[in-house]
């Protein structure tokens, strides 16, 4: 017996239509990260934090843009924002398949070993 399958409405929608990023830009938004201490390197991973899961999104468009993978995303903790809110951490971590990409050479010279939101500080 065959199953039958639904059509796809995906692409007659114009609200879902995905635009795909190219590298150069995914690779201007990943340095941005790295300068404000959201991305660190840690070994052959990049790991990503914040409190916005939009910038999850977006962090996993520009690597799959660059041609890696994300590997997960963990709430990790919750924060507090002002004295009456708190928010939850949001902790991604992806690998780029290339060994010695521009991104961590430009790692090591702006980056940081600690994310903004370590309480080591």
């Amino acid at each position: 017996m065959k199953s039958q399958l639904l059509p796809d409405l995906a692409p007659t929608c114009p609200e879902s239509v995905e635009h795909k990023m190219l590298p150069p830009e995914a690779q201007k938004k990943m340095q941005c990260w790295i300068r404000s201490r959201h991305l660190i390197c840690s070994g052959n991973f990049f790991v990503f934090e914040t409190v916005d899961y939009g910038a999850i999104v977006r962090f996993s468009e520009c690597v799959s843009a660059l041609g890696g993978t994300l590997i997960s995303v963990e709430p990790v903790d919750k924060i507090w924002m002002g004295g009456h809110r708190q928010v939850l951490l949001y902790r991604a971590r992806a690998s780029l398949h290339t060994p010695h990409h521009a991104l961590n050479q430009y790692w090591l010279k702006y980056g940081s070993f600690r994310s903004r939101f370590d309480l080591q500080e």
